[in-house]
């Protein structure tokens, strides 16, 4: 488990909670939801966090074959089909840009609205909402809210998932490589949308460099900064033994993924942790971030 100290507790008590909000998050599922049925075709929003959580979703449920779904940030929405259901996440239900945009769908789309707090102005703007209150965090960094949302949401799609709460648990005892300068996170296919949350959790606590790219990009071009140990590259899924060779002969630190994606973003917190202190930060308070990014 995490270690108690004066620095970051808030966020390592909500990291350290996570198995048993995951627990928490699968039998809310069970137990029934109102997300789209088989067959429904989904428009997931959000921002920050919150986009990168849809983008795994809808990577999972397009893979499931359960009907056409895609992920946006309201910002660059370009176009809303007559007949996609729409799904908005955020843990204030604050967020400006997402309460706009379910306040101008509303009256023309079933608006479902997974929040983290009670009360809040997005509520009334959708047409269903999913109350994941007992996932809200006082860190202005997102871990087991986000991680939460989508085990719910991943439950929904599929049965099975309830490994995933032995393995948050290896994640929290799991040894971690050193504190690096410089951070890179792969993913594949669900965990495309995983890495970049990685990455924008290590970025947000530390100020360091950290970056995402789908396994098969990352040669083509961004391999090339990775000249030495302090940088260390982070697969959230076995990758091809000639992909490794080519990070290793660069002169990368790599890790080697034991767990789920989703459980291996457990162990990315508390690297992030790790960066933030190594850094000289806390992420109880992050430089220049506040919970919610409330805009005209």
């Amino acid at each position: 488990m995490l270690e108690t100290t004066s620095f970051a507790i808030n966020t390592e008590r909500e990291i350290g909670s996570q198995p048993e909000m995951w627990r928490r998050a699968i039998e809310q599922a069970r137990a029934g939801t109102p997300l789209p049925a088989a067959g429904e075709r989904v428009l997931f929003l959000g921002c920050g966090t919150s986009y990168y959580v849809g983008d795994a979703y809808a990577r999972l449920r397009n893979e499931l074959g359960l009907g056409r779904t895609r992920a946006s940030i309201p910002s660059e929405l370009d176009y809303v089909d007559d007949d996609e259901v729409v799904i908005v996440l955020s843990r204030s239900g604050t967020t400006g840009d997402v309460v706009a945009i379910a306040r101008e769908l509303v009256g023309s789309h079933r608006v479902i609205g997974l929040v983290g707090t009670s009360g809040s102005p997005l509520i009334a703007e959708c047409t269903d909402v999913i109350m994941l209150d007992y996932a809200d965090e006082v860190s202005v960094v997102q871990t087991r809210f986000a991680t939460t949302a989508f085990t719910l949401l991943r439950a929904s799609l599929t049965d099975g998932v309830d490994f995933l709460v032995d393995q948050a648990r290896e994640a929290l005892a799991r040894e971690l490589p050193s504190a690096p300068d410089h951070v890179v996170f792969l993913g594949h296919g669900v965990s495309v949308g995983l890495a970049h949350e990685a990455a924008l959790k290590c970025l947000e606590s530390s100020g360091r460099w950290a970056e995402a790219y789908p396994v098969l990009e990352y040669q083509h071009g961004p391999i090339s900064a990775a000249s030495s140990p302090n940088t260390l590259v982070w697969p959230l899924l076995p990758i091809a033994e000639s992909i490794a060779e080519a990070i290793r002969a660069a002169g990368a630190t790599l890790v080697e993924p034991s767990l789920d994606p989703q459980a291996e973003l457990v162990a990315i917190h508390r690297l992030a942790v790790s960066m933030a202190a190594a850094a000289g930060r806390n992420p109880d308070v992050p430089h220049f971030l506040s919970r919610s990014v409330i805009s005209d």
